[in-house]
């Protein structure tokens, strides 16, 4: 059996994994969601740290999965305590001495989605959440979400938390083939450079826990 700690990205909301959880049980595993404190403009990185920590209590050695804003806070806590492993799908990658804030201009995101954007025939990049979000989601799941829907503050751009350096743990980065909100080329370059890993590209979006959970457990379970 394995602990799986999952971290859920812009909102914190835990409900974003309750799919992925249900697989893992199902397979014998164990699965904790972790529900941050997103909607708190003074919690940044160590704080999510702290709590995704507490929910985790003395469980040796978890397998740590950050999704999108989830990214730095998995790597925080492999720095913290030891970990089997981080998962980080289609997450926010972090480079030694950036921080969630520097992020955005620093890895180029702006361009690449801009050129993937125009590449589908849209007139601008302006934010369309459907479009974006839940193109591949199943209808249900997604109406069922809007009831977990929580604000995400600026706690993680702003508080000055910048990666020291990256812990010695083996990393698996997991990329949607169809993402529109952090496109697939762009993220595989990100875990190349910045990883130093060959990403799993699975067909999807950026929503990969809801739109295709047993996938993505797949991937967390043979990792």
């Amino acid at each position: 059996m394995t602990t799986f700690l999952l971290v859920p990205g812009a909102g914190g909301v835990a409900w974003y994994w309750h799919r992925v959880v249900g697989a893992l049980r199902r397979e014998g595993h164990e699965a904790i969601a972790v529900d941050l404190p997103g909607d708190d403009p003074t919690a940044g990185i160590p704080r999510y740290a702290d709590v995704a920590l507490a929910a985790l209590g003395d469980r040796p050695e978890p397998v740590v999965v950050g999704q999108s804003l989830g990214g730095p806070t998995a790597v925080e806590i492999a720095r913290r305590v030891p970990v089997r492993r981080i998962v980080l799908v289609n997450a926010m990658i972090p480079a030694v001495g950036e921080g969630p804030g520097q992020w955005w201009t620093a890895s180029g995101h702006r361009a690449a989605k801009e050129a993937a954007v125009r590449a589908a025939g849209r007139e601008d990049a302006g934010f369309d959440e459907t479009w974006e979000f839940l193109h591949d989601v199943p209808a249900d799941v997604a109406a069922a979400g809007a009831a977990h829907q929580r604000e995400q503050c600026d706690g993680p751009f702003t508080d000055g938390w910048v990666l020291p350096s990256w812990p010695d743990v083996p990393v698996t980065v997991v990329v949607g083939r169809d993402d529109r909100f952090f496109p697939g080329h762009f993220q595989i370059r990100l875990a190349r450079e910045r990883a130093g890993v060959e990403p799993v590209v699975l067909p999807g979006g950026h929503l990969l826990a809801l739109a295709d959970p047993d996938a993505l457990v797949r991937v967390l379970v043979d990792a």
